[in-house]
């Protein structure tokens, strides 16, 4: 190793632009961007890097991708750090392209787990992916964090390997495989990665990285909040032991108990570390990262984003163009849905941004030559969930509740809107702003409680069409969802239609339902037809249920159980109940109407008596 390689590393700056480079798709490359070839390592004078990325995504340096919000992060502290985005697995050669790494490689597959981006939820395959040029499907493999590091160990077999992202999250225990329909080990075994980052993975991977500048191996860091490793030793001290992954793949029960053991210990103020046996070898998941400040979120997005893709793609990437406007004010969720993976990958606490954070972020995108005066989002997972928190800490530390909203709104969570709602009049009053929508969607049933924040969200963010996910509106399948049901969203309905006529506003709810949810029968699915047809409410598109890593449904799915009860949980498993369900939901569409008919064939006497004509009634 270079003399130089070894000097403390130091924040890059900004130095202009370079010369065209023989080979490239482009006729420059500003040093602004993080580098992803070795012209742009030499361009900042660098002769190694110290962190390298590799990304089942393109390369878009914008907040909204994780992979160059850490890439920036680490850079802000110091590190040297590089891209490999989209490497052709097929051989190791395009994962030597920026050598060997000082410190180590970092792989994610991407923003979405690899086999949700590839298979529909009746596992055919997808032809497309927003997150790739030209929407192309194919330039990340099926399960990627393990082809990734798989390739990464052929290159360079002594370089630790850290993996993380959505993929390696929520895969972190053994978990149900759809794709496979079978137990899959925690996916560090079989990636056989050095270590595992899980959640939002700024804190633990800032750590990792200090740890090994300063000489410490990888595989004696052992306590870093939101990683997991594996060890042939069982850990002393206080923990909490899953059923082994033998166990579970051969009980449902023992799947089901194991999932709920591990859910319950996602409060970062008192979770104990998880230990899971596989064979000889033992998984050990320390607790999750601590939440992030106010401040700390603020410095993260003050960060030199360029806000659009690297300057070598010749194709627009779709995920971009979806999100280029769009303004992330906070993380997490209080919601604690069972179809969800946020309260496994993000957690239940929800860390805002400031409102200056926010109104800066915005009056340098008005700068921007593609933008055009729209701000397309302001929200999180939730977002009319912006600057609440839990009002007692004493309860907080000690929560093990799924929901700070269902059954019913918890007691200690603080639901004033006067965050939210100043924040959304100031943004209004930006120079350059014609128009702000809210398009992350928002909790209807929270709304009740903030009527400056309805207020204004009807009066100026609509834009025609409010985004609201009921999910579903029968009440036994809304409990299993944890989501309000039928009667909460009627309430909401009638305000909004009320609102919207007193501002002479014509403006419509778009519902997001899902169809085949664990629970939910063909005739819960022809009842929430009729519901929604005497609402006037048409549904366009309908969420199919897929079974992914990391939720309560997805163990409702496999196990037939109710991991927090115990108790029975229907499930339509086959393609074609599934498909009958989804097509009652669209009887408006005429493609869907022989659906439809054997639908209400197969239901029989409970679609007579003028329901089922109800139902296909213009």
């Amino acid at each position: 190793m270079s003399e130089r390689s070894k000097k403390k590393p130091v924040r890059s700056h900004s130095v202009g632009l370079i010369k065209p480079v023989v080979g490239e798709r482009y006729s420059d490359i500003s040093t602004s961007f993080i580098p992803v070839t070795q012209a742009e390592i030499e361009r900042r004078g660098w002769d190694v890097l110290d962190i390298i990325f590799v990304s089942g995504d393109a390369y878009v340096d914008h907040p909204a991708f994780g992979v160059p919000l850490l890439a920036r992060w680490l850079e802000s502290k110091g590190f040297r750090v590089g891209i490999i985005a989209q490497p052709d697995w097929r051989s190791k050669e395009a994962f030597m392209q920026l050598g060997r790494p000082r410190l180590f490689f970092a792989v994610s597959a991407g923003a979405m787990d690899s086999m949700v981006a590839h298979y529909t939820p009746a596992r055919k395959l997808r032809h497309d992916d927003a997150y790739t040029p030209g929407n192309r499907h194919g330039l990340r493999p099926n399960r990627a964090t393990m082809i990734y590091t798989s390739r990464l160990r052929e290159s360079f077999k002594d370089v630790p390997v850290v993996i993380g992202g959505i993929e390696a999250s929520l895969r972190r225990f053994a978990h149900y495989d759809f794709w496979e329909n079978r137990v899959r080990r925690s996916i560090l075994f079989d990636a056989k990665a050095d270590l595992l980052i899980y959640g939002m993975a700024e804190r633990a991977v800032l750590e990792v990285a200090v740890r090994m500048q300063s000489g410490e191996n990888i595989s004696e860091i052992r306590n870093v909040r939101g990683t997991a490793y594996h060890s042939s030793q069982f850990i002393d001290g206080q923990k909490v032991e899953l059923p082994s992954f033998e166990e579970i793949s051969d009980s449902k029960e023992k799947f089901a108990e194991a999932f709920r053991l591990a859910y319950l210990e996602q409060n970062p103020c008192s979770a104990k570390t998880v230990v899971q046996r596989h064979g000889n070898r033992v998984l050990v998941c320390n607790p999750p990262s601590l939440p992030l400040s106010v401040h700390e979120m603020d410095s993260i997005y003050a960060l030199p984003f360029e806000k659009v893709p690297h300057p070598s793609y010749s194709q627009p990437i779709p995920a971009w163009d979806q999100i280029k406007c769009s303004i992330t004010s906070h993380r997490g969720c209080f919601g604690g849905c069972a179809f969800c993976a946020i309260t496994m990958h993000q957690g239940k606490t929800v860390q805002s941004r400031s409102r200056e954070s926010v109104i800066a972020e915005i009056s340098a995108m008005t700068n921007k030559p593609w933008f055009r005066g729209s701000i397309s989002d302001i929200g999180g997972p939730t977002a009319n969930m912006y600057g609440l928190t839990c009002g007692n800490a004493d309860a907080m530390r000690v929560c093990k509740r799924e929901s700070c909203l269902f059954p019913a709104i918890c007691k200690n969570l603080k639901t004033d809107d006067s965050s939210a709602t100043s924040l959304l009049q100031a943004v209004r009053k930006i120079k350059g702003v014609k128009h702000t929508a809210v398009s992350s969607g928002v909790r209807y049933d929270l709304l009740e409680r903030q009527p400056s924040y309805f207020s204004e969200l009807t009066e100026y963010h609509v834009g025609g069409l409010l985004k609201v996910a009921p999910e579903h509106l029968v009440d036994q399948v809304t409990d299993l969802m944890r989501k309000p049901g039928k009667k909460s969203f009627e309430n909401f309905m009638t305000r909004f239609r009320g609102e919207s006529l007193r501002l002479g506003k014509k403006q419509k709810v778009v519902p997001y339902i899902i169809s085949g949810h664990p629970g939910c029968r063909l005739s819960d699915m022809f009842e929430l037809a009729l519901m929604l047809k005497r609402m006037g409410v048409k549904v366009e598109q309908v969420q199919d249920f897929t079974p992914t890593p990391g939720t309560i449904a997805t163990c409702m799915f496999y196990s037939g159980l109710d991991p927090m009860t115990g108790e029975k949980v229907y499930t339509a498993i086959s393609d074609r109940e599934k498909g009958l369900q989804k097509a009652l939901l669209l009887w408006h569409i005429p493609e869907e109407r022989g659906r439809v008919m054997e639908a209400l064939k197969q239901l029989g006497e409970s679609a007579k008596g003028g329901k089922g004509a109800l139902l296909l009634s213009l």
